[in-house]
């Protein structure tokens, strides 16, 4: 179980990285294009993000036996398949969407200010 769990971990942390770069690209172009003016990427709001990620990880860490506990309520005849498909499957990709929704509504909001930008023009 832990060496699942430091692929797990590893995974998340891969999610996390790419996460961040999409982030990173939509609040460029947002803030390029004058749809978010306020926006800004500093090194504290870096920062900030990174110990809000290692928090989330923490979360992730504590859920992760939980997944775990399905396979006891749910008694599959095949459990290693079961372990396999669907709560390692489930768990991880549930924690890298959670990984996923930040850039995804900040880039619903550039969309939505861009169009507002662009419709002014």
């Amino acid at each position: 179980m832990e060496r699942r769990r430091l692929r797990y971990n590893i995974g998340l942390v891969v999610a996390g990285l790419l996460a961040f770069v999409c982030y990173v690209g939509v609040v460029d172009r947002g803030i390029s294009t004058g749809a978010m003016p306020g926006a800004e990427i500093t090194l504290f709001t870096t920062a900030f993000k990174r110990l809000g990620y290692l928090f989330m990880m923490a979360v992730a860490n504590v859920c992760y036996p939980r997944w775990a506990l399905s396979e006891s309520l749910v008694k599959p005849s095949n459990s290693a398949r079961y372990r396999r498909r669907y709560v390692s499957a489930s768990g991880f990709g549930s924690q890298c969407c959670c990984r996923f929704s930040i850039p995804a509504l900040v880039a619903r909001s550039y969309l939505f200010h861009h169009s507002a930008v662009v419709g002014h023009s």
